[in-house]
C-alpha cells in the first residue's frame, strides 16, 4: 500500500474515459488500497483512478465520520438519482487550492462490480451520493468544475494557475 501522486491539471488523462474493468483481480485489489491511502492522506472523501494515473473504472469513496469504511467500486454507474439536489463545495488533488459549490443529486442508486467480483446495488445519500457522483465523472474524463458556468470556471482555472 501506497499513497500515489495525484495527475496535475491539465494532464490530458483527466479528461479521458476509463476502460472498463474486466474482472476484479489481486493488482486490482492493490490499486484500490493505494487509493485508500492516497485519498486518506489528502484527505478527501473519494478517488477515481484516473486521478492517479491509472486508466480504469475504478473508484473508492468514504465519507464515513469514523472512515475506515471505503467502498470499493469497478465500474459504477448511477441507476437512479433523487429529483432532490444537494449542493455542497467540491473540490480536487488535482487542482489543489480552488473549490466551487456544485449541485448534484441528493441520494443515487449505484450499481457495481464490488471487492469480491460481485454486481452489486447500493443506495448512497448526502456526501455519499456526492462524492460518488464526483468518482463517476472522474471516470468519464470530467472534473467537477465542468458542471459550473464558462465564466465561473474560467475565474476557477485562473485562481488555481495563481496558486501554482
Amino acid at each position: 500500500m501506497a499513497v500515489r501522486p495525484c495527475l496535475p491539471w491539465p494532464d490530458k488523462r483527466l479528461r479521458t474515459p476509463a476502460a472498463q474493468v474486466e474482472a476484479i483481480t489481486d493488482e486490482i485489489r492493490a490499486t484500490w488500497d493505494d487509493m485508500i491511502d492516497t485519498m486518506e492522506a489528502m484527505p478527501g472523501v473519494g478517488l477515481a483512478a484516473p486521478q492517479i494515473g491509472v486508466m480504469q473504472r475504478l473508484a473508492v469513496v468514504d465519507a464515513s465520520d469514523e472512515r475506515g469504511k471505503a467502498v470499493r467500486m469497478a465500474n459504477p454507474e448511477v441507476l437512479h438519482a433523487s429529483v432532490e439536489m444537494r449542493d455542497h463545495e467540491e473540490a480536487s488533488p488535482n487542482l489543489p487550492g480552488v473549490y466551487a459549490k456544485i449541485s448534484r443529486p441528493r441520494a443515487v442508486t449505484v450499481r457495481f462490480l464490488n471487492e469480491a467480483g460481485e454486481m452489486e446495488e447500493r443506495d448512497f445519500v448526502g456526501l455519499w451520493a456526492t462524492s460518488v457522483q464526483h468518482q463517476i465523472d472522474h471516470l468519464a474524463g470530467k472534473m467537477y468544475f465542468d458542471r459550473l458556468s464558462k465564466v465561473k470556471r474560467d475565474m476557477l482555472i485562473r485562481r488555481a494557475k495563481k496558486l501554482r
